[in-house]
């Protein structure tokens, strides 16, 4: 080989490593817990006007990022129903983020599962890439200061609410 040919050949891996980099790096989280949550307004889903997880500062917030086509985020659905009511009143938030998703799909979901906690829209994966998100579901809990607190990247079950979330937001 010539010495030509091997420089393009050393070039073309080049690209091709740096073209597989950033595609493995995408989903990397750009956040960790104690950092500040990233958070805008969004619209919310099915009504008018708009919401962020800062109207929720001094509660705790589990933030949900969902799809309607998500067979994991089905299963996750009523159990987080379940913990948003049997938390709400001692300072806890669930709120549902529907990313990657049409409305009409994502409200026929809130209905099929009865979901009563806050949803918000994201349009298009802007929230998934905020977040750093590898898919959904993902989880992401929120302190009362704005900061996260636990970063969960697939569906939760009761399990996991009861042996990782409530210890962190001090209930029983």
């Amino acid at each position: 080989m010539s010495v030509r040919a091997f420089v393009a050949f050393l070039a073309v891996l080049a690209v091709v490593g740096l073209l597989g980099f950033g595609l493995l790096s995408k989903g990397e989280a750009t956040i960790a817990v104690g950092e500040p949550v990233p958070d805008r307004e969004l619209p919310a889903l099915g009504g008018d006007g708009q919401g962020s997880i800062a109207d929720y500062r001094g509660r705790w917030v589990l933030v949900n990022l969902w799809a309607s086509w998500c067979d994991p985020c089905r299963a996750e659905a009523p159990e987080l129903e379940r913990f948003w009511r049997r938390f709400r009143e001692q300072g806890v938030t669930v709120l549902g983020i529907d990313v990657q998703d049409n409305s009409e799909d994502a409200l026929a979901f809130v209905r099929e599962h009865r979901l009563s906690y806050p949803q918000l829209r994201s349009v298009g994966d802007e929230r998934g890439d905020a977040f750093g998100s590898t898919g959904v579901p993902e989880n992401f809990l929120v302190d009362p200061r704005g900061r996260l607190a636990l970063i969960w990247r697939g569906p939760v079950d009761e399990r996991f609410l009861e042996e990782r979330v409530v210890p962190i937001v001090g209930g029983s």
